[in-house]
């Protein structure tokens, strides 16, 4: 097993790993809308934030050795189903034909009182192949 951190995300604020490489698999724990930066969320509307998120992700998958080509499974946390839509077009720009299986739930709650997390399930086959 290998954890994997990078200046490039922000720190994880719990006892836990940006991510974890296990076998072939890249385990990516939830991601808030952290600037990296400052640490702190950022302001704006779900687009943005979901925006920041996989911009995070994709800095901690190449830390890792993968890349958004490789997800296989998605979970989506939003405190409000109605923003299904709005986080569906940005996340669409990120995997364009790429699939990944995917859930998505509505929440009470998230750490920081942020609107959005998301977590993911990563192979490392295709990069390294």
């Amino acid at each position: 097993m290998k954890y994997i951190s990078t200046d490039k995300a922000p720190k994880a604020i719990g006892p836990y790993s940006q991510a974890v490489v296990a076998g072939n698999f890249v385990f990516v724990s939830g991601q808030l809308p952290i600037d990296p930066a400052n640490g702190n969320l950022i302001d704006g509307e779900i687009d943005q934030k979901t925006v920041r998120i996989f911009e995070n992700i994709k800095s901690i998958l190449e830390t890792a050795g993968s890349n958004l080509e490789s997800v296989v499974k998605v979970t989506v946390f939003v405190k409000d189903i109605g923003n299904f839509n709005r986080v569906n077009a940005v996340y669409e720009r990120y995997f364009g034909n790429s699939k990944p299986a995917r859930s998505f739930v509505e929440v009470s709650n998230l750490p920081r009182n942020a609107d959005i997390e998301i977590e993911l399930i990563s192979t490392l086959s295709q990069v390294n192949s």
